[in-house]
């Protein structure tokens, strides 16, 4: 319970789950706002280069609205480990959470990459 107490009083901690929460959330809205405009047509989720013509592969919107679940899950477990592993070390709780600060900017990136070509 001590760790927990000071996991959440360190301020560097605070800063960086607050980014991915932040992150999260634009993931999840980005994701959202853009199937709001769009009707029943396919979703380009796969972009396979040694195809050539027919490198783009076409998907339902429950392959896009994986992308959501893809950033709830990075928050919530790079959140837990880091958590679990503060006590052991400071330094590999931040970076445990700069991993998934990378990672959900990556998510917001080859999302918005998949929905600008519908």
């Amino acid at each position: 319970m001590l760790a927990a107490k000071n996991y959440f009083q360190d301020r560097l901690v605070l800063l960086l789950l607050g980014i991915n929460a932040f992150l999260a959330f634009l993931a999840i809205l980005s994701v959202l706002f853009r199937l709001q405009g769009a009707g029943n047509n396919g979703f380009i989720v796969q972009y396979r280069a040694d195809l050539g013509i027919s490198a783009f592969k076409t998907g339902s919107v429950l392959s896009i609205l994986s992308f959501i679940g893809f950033a709830i899950l990075v928050f919530v477990i790079h959140t837990g480990l880091s958590l679990r592993t503060y006590h052991i070390r400071k330094q590999l709780a931040v970076t445990i959470l700069g991993l998934g600060t990378l990672l959900l900017t990556l998510g917001i990136i080859v999302s918005n990459a998949l929905l600008v070509l519908r």
